[in-house]
């Protein structure tokens, strides 16, 4: 493999999840192909998921006195709480949405995070813009999980996050997209917003389809692998049984 613009070229894709309805072995994979390019072992690779009816906590979450609350909600809604490998504060999904997840090692991988929330950012938001979607780089005042590099419509709805995980020499760089299922989103994540005592608006929640009814999610899917395509060339792969073994490991560590 070779770098582009200090990222690799040929990475691995990753299609669909590594199971059936186990939302905290999702997030353990993640985490096992990061920590086996923290060693070394794989140089970078892309995972696309559709995930079950989930919500992905942030580690600050958990410590906060209203996280049982918070994931006794979720288990109510019919989701299951899970605690994902990126930072960040509470997401919740449907099976209308996409992860992507792109793992890379990369000995500067300390270094760099404002320069690759800025690069993905916009690569993502152009994909919705050729949608025709008014899409725009920046925090709505209200937001789930808010930060200044999410993907918004029209300055008003949020439609992907994203954050970041840095470790030794890789780094991983998640997005989230709301594909659809804003109004089932919206009541659960006030219950789950209420509880940790965080700021929220219900009206931050927007989804893509939305904004172009349109647009499918296996279109979506192909658009955004496109994208990365375009940028790194992909190569079609299968995981590892080592990567899920490891996975294995590391379930518990994702559940709450």
């Amino acid at each position: 493999m070779t770098a582009v613009h200090g990222y690799v070229a040929g990475v691995d894709l990753l299609r669909g999840p590594v199971t059936e309805n186990d939302p905290a072995l999702e997030m353990a994979a993640t985490h096992a192909l990061l920590r086996r390019a923290s060693r070394g072992e794989i140089d970078a690779a892309l995972r696309v998921f559709r995930p079950t009816p989930m919500v992905a906590f942030g580690r600050r979450d958990t410590n906060r006195p209203g996280f049982p609350a918070a994931a006794q909600a979720c288990r109510d809604a019919g989701f299951t709480p899970v605690v994902r490998a990126s930072g960040g504060r509470a997401v919740a999904c449907t099976t209308n949405a996409l992860i992507i997840d792109h793992v890379q090692r990369d000995p500067g991988s300390l270094g760099g995070m404002d320069a690759r929330f800025e690069d993905y950012g916009a690569m993502l938001a152009g994909v919705l813009a050729d949608l025709g979607i008014d899409a725009r780089v920046g925090e709505v005042p209200g937001e789930y999980c808010p930060g200044a590099h999410s993907v918004n419509a029209r300055g008003e709805v949020k439609l992907i996050g994203t954050a970041q995980r840095m470790v030794r020499d890789a780094w991983l760089f998640s997005s989230v997209v709301m594909v659809g299922d804003a109004p089932l989103l919206q009541p659960l994540l006030v219950r789950i917003y209420d509880a940790l005592e965080l700021q929220f608006d219900p009206a931050s929640v927007g989804a893509v389809t939305t904004e172009s009814p349109a647009a499918r999610i296996d279109v979506l899917e192909e658009a955004f692998i496109g994208a990365y395509d375009d940028r790194f060339g992909l190569v079609e792969a299968r995981f590892d049984a080592s990567v899920i073994d490891l996975a294995e490991t590391m379930r518990l560590d994702h559940e709450s």
